[in-house]
């Protein structure tokens, strides 16, 4: 497996590759991530809907992780996985405001994928499954993530998108697909069985249950868009984007990237340069030469280190 050491490299190539990459592209794999997203947000709903307690939140969580699997083997965006940019920014590879524009064109697209697949669900008449049980529940997921208080939905973001960074972390550590998946399921598979509160799965619950309940004229006293905006997606992000950019990125790039004058380099560059192994697919592989603070290899799309959850 590849050492903390070289995954904080990693994930230094990875962020460099992502600003570089056009606007247009980055746009139209965020909408693909919000929409793989949205479809294991709904899944989720589908294998839990007749089980209480525990047992509905582990399914729940079981099911989960496919989404951000399918952005990992398929190639997409999420924002939250972006937060990770602060790794690149604090080693002075990209700057401030390329940072914040791949967060604002990711968010964007992120948000208009999944509520495409909203709009597709809903008008699908998907929620007639079990009796439009689904359309219930869909209207009541929404209801419950637009009540909660400020504080709560910040602390809930933190710790969502900690544990999902976190995830992304893991899994490159492995060096096969399967060790690369386990990486990715397991944390992911935590915060979802505990209802922690992802800004980009939101932005398919809460619009499809509006959409649910104008097509199937369901009760929403506390649903509406502006509780979208100023109940939830305002406060998840920005905790969001602390747990993910201060908790993880910040943190591995201070032990493991930030040089001190009692720093050896020798004893980290050589593994850093001559590990070119690492994890191949289609017969291509990265490694980052950390003499120049640039990515080297082969298209970063066939490539299992470009990990976007």
């Amino acid at each position: 497996m590849n050492s903390p050491a070289e995954i904080a490299n990693i994930c230094l190539g990875n962020g460099i590759n992502k600003v570089r990459r056009p606007l247009i592209k980055t746009f139209v794999l965020s909408i693909i991530g919000g929409f793989f997203l949205g479809a294991s947000s709904l899944l989720s709903n589908v294998c839990s809907y007749n089980h209480d307690g525990g047992l509905g939140n582990f399914y729940f969580g079981l099911v989960f992780p496919i989404g951000i699997m399918a952005i990992y083997c398929a190639g997409a965006e999420l924002f939250t996985g972006n937060c990770l940019l602060t790794i690149p920014l604090l080693n002075g590879n990209i700057t401030i405001i390329e940072i914040l524009l791949n967060w604002l064109i990711s968010f964007i697209g992120n948000f208009i994928g999944a509520i495409l697949l909203s709009i597709l669900v809903v008008y699908g008449h998907v929620p007639n499954l079990f009796d439009k049980t689904l359309a219930q529940i869909a209207v009541a997921t929404g209801t419950k993530k637009t009540t909660l208080g400020f504080g709560e939905a910040l602390v809930k973001g933190i710790l969502c998108n900690f544990y999902n960074c976190l995830a992304i972390w893991v899994s490159l550590g492995g060096r096969e697909l399967r060790s690369v998946i386990l990486g990715l399921w397991t944390p992911v598979f935590l915060y979802a069985s505990c209802n922690l509160e992802h800004c980009v799965a939101n932005m398919y619950y809460i619009p499809a249950g509006l959409f649910a309940s104008y097509e199937y004229g369901l009760d929403r006293p506390s649903l509406s868009w502006g509780r979208l905006f100023y109940k939830n997606l305002i406060p998840v992000t920005i905790g969001n984007i602390i747990g993910g950019a201060v908790l993880v990125g910040i943190v591995y790039w201070y032990i493991y990237l930030k040089k001190n004058e009692k720093d050896n380099l020798s004893s980290i560059t050589p593994a850093i340069v001559t590990r070119t192994s690492a994890i191949n697919f289609n017969n291509t592989s990265h490694y980052v030469d950390n003499s120049q603070s640039e990515l080297q290899g082969g298209n970063d799309m066939n490539t299992i280190h470009e990990i976007n959850a």
